[in-house]
């Protein structure tokens, strides 16, 4: 009577386990590749936290529908230069004056915030199709009490929304100013600055860097370039504007 050896079942076992490793291997590689090309075309970012989400920005109703009724009968430009932003964009009344022959579009409203910007992009930047978009804004979400860090994440939310929307479109940002009547959060505005600036360099924005220039020898604001309540400039202010923001606009 033969005796049968089990050893060449056990190896075709041992075959058939291994090609099912081997055949494992090669899948976790491929998912790791796919998952490592996917870093790199998404630059590994992480999103910038952000006040979007607690942020209401229900109060400019009101004056969003007062700028887009004034389209009714104005017919602002297309493919202009739309400035966007808080009231120190509002009240810059020589606008127009400032850059005679460019289409410029003054889209500041009230005492807002970027998140507001963000809000209403889609009525107030995105009809006019811009070639350009100028952005101040951020000190009165400093002044609201919210983190530099989180102003500066609704910075990049504001860009990013412009990006997708006006891919060729050119964007600058405005530093946000010095002024007397805020003099005791100026680190903090610094912070944003800073963080807003860098942000500018590595995305090819244009940082317009204002602060410096709006200080005196003292290192304080220049007194004479706001009006009585310290906070918003007069025409020696929006001179300094002018001249620091000319040379970006696209001609």
């Amino acid at each position: 009577m033969k005796t049968v050896s089990a050893q060449p079942h056990a190896t075709c076992t041992l075959d058939g386990a291994g090609r099912s490793l081997r055949h494992a291997l090669r899948i976790w590689t491929c998912l790791v590749a796919l998952l490592l090309l996917n870093l790199v075309a998404t630059g590994c970012r992480t999103a910038v936290p952000n006040t979007l989400a607690t942020h209401d920005p229900a109060k400019w109703e009101k004056e969003i529908a007062g700028l887009q009724a004034s389209d009714a009968t104005n017919h602002a430009p297309q493919g202009g230069i739309v400035f966007v932003g808080s009231s120190s964009i509002r009240l810059w009344k020589s606008l127009s004056a400032d850059f005679p022959g460019l289409p410029v579009i003054n889209r500041g409203f009230g005492g807002s915030q970027l998140a507001d910007s963000v809000h209403y992009a889609d009525r107030i930047i995105f009809p006019y199709h811009p070639r350009q978009v100028i952005i101040y804004a951020g000190g009165n979400d400093i002044n609201a009490g919210k983190d530099p860090r989180l102003v500066y994440g609704d910075f990049v939310a504001l860009v990013e929304k412009i990006r997708k929307q006006l891919p060729h479109a050119r964007i600058g940002y405005i530093a946000s100013a010095p002024n007397g009547a805020r003099w005791a959060q100026v680190e903090k505005v610094k912070e944003l600055n800073r963080l807003a600036a860098e942000y500018c360099r590595s995305h090819h924005l244009d940082f317009i860097n204002v602060f410096p220039l709006m200080l005196g020898p003292d290192g304080l604001p220049k007194p004479d370039i706001y009006v009585a309540d310290r906070l918003h400039m007069n025409a020696k202010g929006y001179a300094i504007w002018r001249e620091a923001v000319g040379p970006v606009l696209v001609r």
